[in-house]
């Protein structure tokens, strides 16, 4: 059984879903999860504007009411001339994918959102995603640098892989983040999207097991 994660960094939504899905992976250690990137604003060439922020400030409220999850809003409204592309961040980490297939992805995935939320980081900035995506990589015990991460983050290789997981993801219907999809005896269903308490989702995947 594959339990599919398909999210994007700078949802709010999926960020809100950080804990929950940890959880879920630590409680069920020998499930196989792969994390698809969705790009939810990849290419976006608009400049986040006053009500674009109040826009998200919004909707950040309701995920920290349902989540609990931290939210830095004075970062966000201090943005100057900010452009709401999550291109970079999704092939930030399809990069630390790509440099360390062994690696825990989603504690990477989780690394990028607090870069975002809670650290207020212009996580459109390939240099600032690279030390981010070092400094994951390092604390899971991967050798390499900000100026090595850089590089493949750069790389038409990475950038094809990431566009992959973009194509992935309107291939299978996803059009809300995050979604949950489950894949066993050859077949694949939804769990669901948005918001879902973890419980939920063990629930769902013991029936299917069973």
């Amino acid at each position: 059984m594959k339990l599919i994660f398909v999210g994007d960094p700078m949802c709010s939504w999926c960020y809100g879903f950080g804990k929950e899905m940890t959880s879920i992976v630590e409680s069920m250690p020998e499930l196989e999860v792969q994390i698809v990137l969705g790009g939810m604003g990849a290419g976006s060439t608009q400049v986040l504007d006053d009500a674009g922020k109040q826009f998200r400030l919004t909707h950040w409220a309701r995920v920290e009411q349902m989540s609990g999850a931290e939210f830095n809003r004075d970062a966000l409204l201090a943005r100057k001339n900010f452009v709401y592309d999550t291109e970079p961040i999704c092939r930030a980490v399809v990069t630390a994918r790509v440099m360390a297939p062994s690696v825990d992805l989603l504690s990477v995935f989780r690394a990028f959102q607090r870069a975002f939320y809670v650290d207020g980081l212009d996580t459109t900035d390939g240099k600032v995603l690279a030390e981010v995506g070092a400094a994951s990589l390092q604390s899971a015990g991967f050798d390499t640098d900000a100026e090595a991460f850089f590089s493949r983050w750069s790389s038409d290789e990475v950038i094809q892989a990431t566009r992959a997981d973009f194509a992935l993801t309107q291939n299978l219907g996803v059009t809300g983040f995050p979604t949950l999809l489950v894949e066993w005896n050859g077949k694949l269903g939804r769990i669901g999207s948005g918001f879902m308490p973890a419980a939920q989702v063990r629930q769902t995947l013991a029936r299917l097991a069973a």
